[in-house]
């Protein structure tokens, strides 16, 4: 009986595990619908430094971290810079219009379902993925503070140059 129970709790941890995105890990890929109407799927990005961001209007620290998110997008995306916003909103239109009243810059996904939620298992709001040119994961940001723009920057940065 403890072997069972053994057994059946290391497969439930193997399959949490394997969810889970994990540094120099591919990047799980998803599509998504954005809130111009367009899907557009991560695979097709390669090639791209990708920061996803994962935020809610619900969420006090998102509308810090948007202002800074823009500045960011508006600095480096013609160095090969790509910014998406996964908005996890259960009402698609309340993402798009927080974006607009937000003044978000970047595309924005819409992600009511929470299926490239659930994918990600990032267990926090909001949280940001950096993803090199060859798709892989090299950064993960959980939460936000003040001042974390600065290590973004720094990520970026590094990840572009290469």
């Amino acid at each position: 009986m403890r072997q069972l129970l053994l057994t059946i709790l290391l497969g439930l941890a193997a399959a949490g595990a394997s969810a889970a995105v994990t540094l120099q890990a591919p990047a799980p890929d998803f599509t998504l619908r954005g809130a111009d109407g367009r899907n557009l799927r991560l695979a097709e990005q390669r090639g791209q430094v990708v920061l996803v961001n994962f935020w809610a209007s619900w969420c006090g620290p998102c509308r810090q971290e948007m202002p800074q998110l823009n500045r960011l997008y508006d600095k480096y995306r013609s160095a090969g810079f790509l910014m998406l916003g996964v908005n996890i909103d259960d009402d698609a239109r309340l993402g798009t219009a927080t974006a607009t009243r937000w003044g978000v810059k970047f595309p924005v996904l819409l992600d009511a379902e929470k299926t490239v939620t659930r994918q990600y298992d990032l267990g926090s709001m909001p949280a940001t993925v950096l993803i090199d040119r060859d798709g892989r994961v090299r950064y993960l940001h959980r939460g936000y503070r003040e001042g974390a723009e600065e290590a973004y920057e720094r990520q970026i940065r590094e990840l572009v140059k290469e």
